[in-house]
């Protein structure tokens, strides 16, 4: 087998993810697949072993692999894996998932009566049943109330698929037309990249794409273990605090030891707390998957993400710890923890690679559900989805401002103009805030300010704002950041303030819901900021007079205390 050929073969499977992500992105028909871009996709080995994965969601870095094992775990030994099968899964505990409405289909790739490969993808589908819209509970105590659980079952028998579990499915979900658009946009994807790779074994043979399947893996390891040495040895550690569960019981210590050698990046987040009883509770495959996107910023983030790529990491945690709950632990907010498996490695770390890591960023999701009666058409609607805010500041440089959270990845907002159209909310204001906090000599980037009016008689709204109790994390002389809260102004005037909201608290017609994300933490000692850049963030209403004077001081009028 010559080079070249290897290497086009190896780049083949790495572009198959890529079309797998568009075919997804184009037929779904949820505004949170098509716009927000939540889900990932790629191909494993017949093993289950990670072979490409196309660009999306970060917290999804762990699953893909895991939900084709536990496919070849519950159906493989029994031999019961043909052409033309498809599986389904959102198992949280068993199926290699997050929570309920993370659902993976997984398609077996035969050529010569032989697994060659495995096409998988996992999308956040914006309903699938259980006691709230959205499938997604502020207030659930056990998963039974939080939708649908599909326990890897087939989907499709040889090329047909199950009618009956069709029904099942849209008989449980408020949007079955959204439901089943989503998952046939997952049938979708699944078979372009089977017909890709089978298109790489007629043409060049299956032994030499299973020959380069396996030196992509060794390719990956090789290049981390090299990244591996030049990282700083031995034992560090972090503490951080989760706000609370959702039913308001909180904060939860949670903690991490990480020890480095050449060899091996070992995460024990033995020592935090327990399961709780609210929402948050991540599971196994959803801590992996957050100690992995680290691991990947701190090596080379340009390596692609394989599963030889992972094969230094070593990732440790009792069960039934809030980083990996037992059923029937509530999980449908589990992103709230799991964010912490990601940032408490940051934590311990960005000291000591400050070229790399930089402060606390916002660190929550600040996922935000909004439903109602749409007042032009009396349609059910429902918004999900995720919102920007501030990353911290690095050894030279200012934070970014308005960016997802580590584990969202390449997501995006509902643009506006979608949100009015469809949905019964006008925004009336989306800018970044000059709240106080993440002073620096390189100072945090900003949070936004984003404001929803309701147009229709009455709406409902959930959010799960973390960090609000603690904010993000300053390094090396600069302050912590702003917190991430939320605010029901009411048209009599009053106004009420949330980290997160009760499941589904009621608005009425022109009743305001604010939502205000962290400004992430700053780095090195304010005072040493230049006078001109404290002056050019003034101009830019970055900071307030007041703010410049107290930690930078520094007059509006440019004149030093």
């Amino acid at each position: 087998m010559d080079q070249f050929t290897l290497e086009i073969i190896e780049n083949t499977l790495v572009a198959i993810g890529d079309e797998m992500f568009w075919t997804l992105q184009r037929t779904a028909q949820s505004s949170l697949i098509f716009e927000v871009l939540d889900f990932a996709v790629g191909a494993t080995d017949a093993t289950g072993e990670l072979i490409a994965q196309g660009n999306g969601v970060a917290g999804f870095l762990g699953t893909l692999d895991a939900a084709v094992k536990s496919v070849l775990e519950k159906h493989g030994a029994k031999g019961d894996i043909h052409p033309g099968d498809l599986f389904i899964t959102n198992d949280p505990y068993g199926g290699g998932g997050t929570h309920l409405s993370d659902v993976s289909i997984i398609m077996p790739v035969f050529y010569d009566g032989e697994i060659v490969a495995f096409t998988v993808n996992k999308a956040h589908w914006s309903e699938l049943g259980g006691k709230d819209p959205g499938s997604v509970s502020a207030d659930a105590t056990e998963v039974y109330q939080e939708g649908l659980q599909l326990p890897n079952i087939k989907l499709f028998h040889r090329g047909e698929v199950d009618d009956a579990l069709l029904d099942l499915i849209g008989a449980n979900c408020r949007l079955p037309r959204m439901t089943l658009g989503d998952l046939w946009a997952g049938v979708a994807a699944a078979r372009v990249g089977e017909r890709r790779v089978t298109e790489l074994c007629k043409k060049y043979g299956k032994d030499t794409v299973l020959a380069s399947m396996i030196r992509l893996l060794e390719y990956g390891e090789k290049m981390v273990k090299l990244e591996l040495q030049k990282l700083p040895k031995g034992v560090f550690e972090a503490e951080d605090w989760v706000d609370d569960d959702g039913t308001g019981a909180g904060p939860f210590l949670v903690k991490a030891k990480i020890t480095i050698t050449d060899d091996e990046f070992v995460v024990d987040y033995t020592g935090s707390c327990d399961q709780v009883v609210g929402p948050i509770n991540s599971t196994y495959t959803g801590l992996v998957s957050s100690a992995r996107s680290v691991f990947k910023a701190l090596t080379n983030p340009s390596i692609p993400a394989n599963g030889g790529a992972f094969r230094a990491l070593k990732v440790i945690c009792p069960e039934g710890n809030i980083f990996s709950a037992r059923r029937p632990a509530p999980v449908s907010m589990y992103f709230e923890s799991m964010l912490f498996g990601s940032d408490l490695i940051w934590k311990a770390l960005a000291p000591h690679v400050p070229d790399r890591l930089t402060a606390g960023h916002l660190l929550s999701v600040c996922a935000t559900k909004v439903y109602g009666t749409h007042p032009d058409t009396g349609d059910f609607w429902m918004i999900y989805e995720p919102l920007v805010g501030g990353w911290g500041a690095g050894e030279d440089k200012d934070g970014e401002p308005g960016q997802f959270c580590v584990g969202d990845g390449e997501t995006y907002n509902i643009p506006v103009e979608v949100t009015e159209q469809r949905y019964g909310l006008m925004v009336d204001q989306y800018a970044l805030h000059d709240e106080d906090g993440g002073a620096g000599k390189f100072r945090g980037g900003k949070g936004v300010i984003l404001d929803y009016r309701v147009t229709g008689e009455e709406a409902f709204v959930t959010a799960t704002f973390n960090r609000n109790k603690i904010p993000p994390w300053g390094m090396n002389g600069g302050r912590d950041g702003s917190p991430n809260y939320v605010e029901i102004r009411r048209v009599d005037g009053s106004v009420k303030t949330y980290g997160h909201t009760p499941e589904g608290v009621r608005l009425a017609k022109g009743d305001v819901v604010r939502l205000v994300t962290a400004t992430g933490g700053g780095s090195g000692n304010p005072r040493d900021r230049p006078r001109e850049k404290v002056l050019d963030d003034l101009k830019n209403g970055y900071i307030t007079s007041d703010q410049a004077m107290r930690h930078y001081g520094v007059e509006q009028s440019g004149a030093a205390e």
